[in-house]
């Protein structure tokens, strides 16, 4: 147990006494007062058993913002994203859950699940189902890199939540799982569910409110073909400098111009028609002005997409990931290969081009052990 990260869960009552260490450095115990359940004699704890041995799900990448956007749409793309195994384990005492073992891009990640986005959303919904009855080893497959703007941390807290949901029999609705996954982003990267609610439902998702959490689906018709062109340079944007590059008041000018792009934003994807997405994609005059400066090469990758036939073009997330669409994958593979060139002559950069299909699934089960 020395090389596992343990979270031990008395989930009787949402009260929290104490958060301590045990024998093992990284292994923690979350004690919470049973007095509730002691005091009522007639009622008895759910406790909720296991369907399987193990479980294996995929959370998909996602692209934030979609421009103007901000904090309140986002969609899944298909192809990549996170892997998550969980399963039932013996020598982990009853009610915690480790994280066993991290690969792929975020190998350097802590295996504290307290400091862990897929280890805080498992946790979340441990605490939503009640889990006491058995342990929980967790693995990790990073297949996103880490600060890249394509959702990394909200993906891992995807698979984590639908892994533990499912392992369970699945008591928890979608709009659930997505408040475990805030749970991990508010820790990780802020309270916004652009990332976290695509990677689980799937498609183009809008954030009605937050205050209660109201989610809308956007149906994007599917006799239409929408291409992602995601343009990934070796560069990092950690998302707490990229939101501070923010300005904390805008003018109303800006404001009434990117309310009127997102309503043109949400018809084209509704109507599919990608040329009125591409254009509203492009428009947003609040972040990606402030953002493309900390990018570089940015604003010449844009101009490369647009020349080369996309129908728009702006930064993935908090970036440096760039995502501009269309409609043809050839002319995506055309137009990803002159945004790696743009990245390189004007942001000397590396880049690498992804082509990829809108994931209308999100989050889900690819294998069980009964």
């Amino acid at each position: 147990m020395a090389a596992l990260c343990c979270f031990q869960l008395k989930l009787d009552s949402i009260t929290a006494a104490a958060i301590s260490p045990s024998k093992s450095q990284n292994h923690f115990r979350f004690h919470t007062s049973v007095s509730a359940l002691a005091s009522s004699s007639h009622s008895k704890p759910l406790d909720p058993q296991p369907l399987f041995s193990s479980v294996r799900s995929f959370a998909p990448a996602t692209v934030a913002n979609l421009g103007p956007g901000f904090d309140f749409l986002g969609c899944a793309v298909d192809g990549i994203g996170d892997y998550v195994e969980l399963r039932v384990d013996p020598e982990v005492r009853p009610g915690e859950i480790c994280i066993s073992h991290i690969s792929g891009a975020g190998s350097k990640l802590s295996k504290n699940p307290l400091w862990n986005c897929a280890g805080i959303a498992a946790i979340a919904v441990m605490k939503m189902i009640k889990v006491r009855s058995v342990g929980l080893s967790l693995s990790l497959e990073k297949g996103l890199p880490l600060g890249s703007g394509l959702g990394s941390s909200a993906a891992s807290a995807a698979a984590a939540a639908v892994a533990v949901n499912e392992l369970f029999g699945g008591p928890l609705s979608p709009s659930q799982l997505v408040m475990a996954g805030l749970e991990s982003e508010a820790k990780v990267s802020g309270y916004h569910a652009d990332n976290v609610a695509p990677s689980i439902l799937g498609g183009f998702v809008l954030i009605g409110s937050y205050e209660p959490l109201e989610l809308k689906q956007l149906q994007f018709p599917h006799d239409k073909n929408l291409y992602f062109i995601l343009v990934n340079p070796e560069f990092e944007t950690p998302t707490k400098k990229m939101r501070e590059a923010l300005p904390l008041e805008i003018a109303m000018s800006e404001h009434i111009w990117n309310c009127s792009q997102v309503g043109a934003l949400v018809s084209s994807i509704l109507q599919g028609d990608i040329e009125g997405l591409g254009k509203a994609l492009s428009s947003d005059k609040i972040v990606e002005p402030r953002r493309a400066a900390l990018i570089p090469g940015m604003v010449a990758v844009k101009n490369a997409a647009i020349e080369a036939g996309a129908f728009g073009c702006t930064i993935s997330g908090s970036g440096p990931t760039i995502v501009a669409v269309t409609d043809n994958e050839e002319k995506g593979v055309r137009i990803g290969e002159k945004m790696v060139k743009a990245f390189m002559n004007e942001g000397k950069l590396k880049a690498m081009a992804m082509i990829k299909q809108l994931d209308r699934v999100g989050a889900r089960l690819v294998a069980s052990v009964p």
